[in-house]
C-alpha cells in the first residue's frame, strides 16, 4: 500500500502542474493516468500549442520550471481583434515594462518539460499507464485500487481527468453543457512574412480565425498556429482538402498578411462545446482544469484557466496545512470553491458571450460591433482591464501566479 497525502487523477497538463506546485512545497502526490507517457512524449510537432499566459509563466518559474521552460515559447506581444479582415479593429498593447502578454508553446515542448520535472521529485509518484479499478472516499479518507493491485491512500482526491470525467460523474457533480455548431480546426503553419509576435484573431460570421505566433523553426522558416472555427457540417469538406489548397484557403482568410503560406502539419479537427460545473467540490474530492469547466478556444484562455484552479488549490491546501487541518476538511474545500467560482464564472461567460455576439449575421450587427470596438480601443481603462484578464492577473490573484511561492 502506497501511503500519499494527495491522489491526483490525470495526467495531463493541469494534473502535472498540480503535482509539481504541490510539492514545491513540500506536499506527496501520486498521479495515475491511463495513457502511456512515451505516446504523449513522442518525437516530431503534431501542431498543437497552447498559449501560456504571463501569469501562468510566472507560476511555472515558481516552483521550478523556469530554467526548463526558458526560450521555448514564442512570446505575444501584441493581439490584434478585428470583425472581418478590415473592420472595427482593436489592438492589445502592453507598456513597454508589462512584459509579454504571455507566450505559445508547442503542447509537445510544454509537456516533456513538466514531465521530465516532475520525474525528478522525490514527493511525486507516477502510475502511468495504470488503470483504476476501484475508489473509495470517506470521513478518514481516500482510497484507490489500481489494475496491478497497488492500493493507494491519501486524505484528498484532486481530479484532473478532462472534460469526459467519470470520477466526477460518479461523485454526483452536476454540470451545465452543451455543444456549439462548430468544430475547430487546428495546424500550424509556415509563412513568407514574419509575424512580429502578433496574435491574430478575426471573427466572421462562420466563426473566429486565429492566428498565433510560434518560434521559426529549425530551418529558420516562419511558423504560426491556426485555430479556425467553422460550421460542423462543413469541416469534412476542409479536412479533404489537400495541404496546398486548405493553405490557399487560409491565405484568403488572412488577407494575405503573412504572405505565402504552407501546411507544417496535418491537420486536425474537433467538435466545440461548453460545460461549466457550479459545484467544484465533494467529500474529499476536488475538480481542477477542463474536468471543471470547458470553453469555447475563442481567447485562448481554457489552459489558463485550469492553472488559476492548480494556483488556488495550492494556496488553499498549504495554508491549511499550517494551520494542522486535514487536507480533505471541509473548510479548506470550500474556500477553494469560493475563490475559483467568480473568477470561473466570469471567464466562462465571457468566452461564450462573445462568440456568440460575433457569430450575430447581418450589417447592423457588424454595425454595432465596430462600434463597440471602436469605444473600447479609445478607452484606455477598459483596455487595460481587458489585458489584464488576457495576462490572467484579473481578481484575487494566487501569489503563484504573481511569481511568488505561498
Amino acid at each position: 500500500m502506497e501511503q500519499h497525502d494527495i491522489i491526483i487523477i490525470g495526467g495531463g497538463l493541469a494534473g502535472l502542474t498540480q503535482a509539481a506546485a504541490l510539492a514545491a512545497h513540500g506536499i506527496s502526490c501520486a498521479i495515475i493516468d491511463r495513457a502511456d507517457p512515451a505516446a504523449l512524449l513522442k518525437p516530431g510537432f503534431d501542431g498543437r500549442t497552447f498559449a501560456v499566459s504571463s501569469s501562468s509563466v510566472a507560476m511555472y518559474e515558481a516552483i521550478g520550471l523556469g530554467d526548463a521552460l526558458a526560450g521555448k515559447g514564442c512570446p505575444i506581444t501584441k493581439i490584434h481583434v478585428s470583425d472581418g479582415l478590415k473592420r472595427g479593429n482593436l489592438d492589445f498593447v502592453p507598456a513597454s515594462d508589462d512584459g509579454f502578454l504571455g507566450q505559445m508553446f508547442e503542447s509537445r515542448v510544454l509537456r516533456e518539460a513538466i514531465y521530465t520535472h516532475i520525474t525528478k521529485q522525490e514527493l511525486i509518484t507516477l502510475h502511468m499507464p495504470a488503470q483504476i479499478t476501484a475508489k473509495h472516499r470517506g470521513p478518514d479518507g481516500v482510497s484507490v485500487t489500481l489494475d496491478n493491485g497497488t492500493e493507494l491512500r491519501a486524505r484528498l482526491l484532486v481530479v484532473a481527468e478532462g472534460r469526459q470525467s467519470a470520477t466526477r460523474d460518479e461523485a454526483g457533480i452536476r454540470f451545465a453543457h452543451w455543444q456549439y455548431d462548430h468544430n475547430a480546426l487546428v495546424g500550424a503553419i509556415t509563412h513568407e512574412r514574419p509575424h512580429g509576435h502578433i496574435a491574430y484573431e478575426i471573427f466572421y460570421a462562420a466563426g473566429p480565425f486565429a492566428v498565433l505566433p510560434m518560434l521559426d523553426n529549425s530551418q529558420g522558416r516562419h511558423r504560426s498556429a491556426i485555430v479556425w472555427s467553422v460550421p460542423r457540417a462543413d469541416a469534412p469538406a476542409y479536412l479533404k482538402l489537400s495541404k496546398r489548397a486548405f493553405a490557399a484557403e487560409m491565405e484568403k482568410a488572412m488577407g494575405g498578411m503573412l504572405g505565402k503560406v504552407e501546411m507544417a502539419t496535418d491537420l486536425m479537427s474537433y467538435p466545440l462545446g461548453f460545460h461549466h460545473c457550479a459545484k467544484i467540490t465533494a467529500e474529499r474530492i476536488v475538480l481542477v482544469g477542463d474536468t471543471a469547466h470547458g470553453i469555447h478556444p475563442i481567447a485562448g484562455q481554457g489552459l489558463n484557466l485550469g492553472l488559476r484552479d492548480v494556483a488556488a488549490l495550492t494556496e488553499v491546501l498549504v495554508d491549511g496545512a499550517r494551520l494542522g487541518l486535514d487536507y480533505g476538511d471541509a473548510q479548506l474545500l470550500d474556500r477553494y470553491s469560493r475563490w475559483r467560482s467568480v473568477d470561473t464564472l466570469m471567464v466562462v461567460t465571457a468566452s461564450d458571450t462573445v462568440n456568440r455576439v460575433f457569430a450575430i449575421p447581418g450589417k447592423t450587427a457588424s454595425a454595432v460591433r465596430r462600434f463597440g470596438m471602436g469605444l473600447i480601443q479609445r478607452s484606455g481603462p477598459v483596455k487595460s482591464l481587458l489585458m489584464a484578464e488576457a495576462r490572467g492577473e484579473a481578481g484575487a490573484l494566487p501569489k503563484l501566479l504573481e511569481g511568488v511561492a505561498v
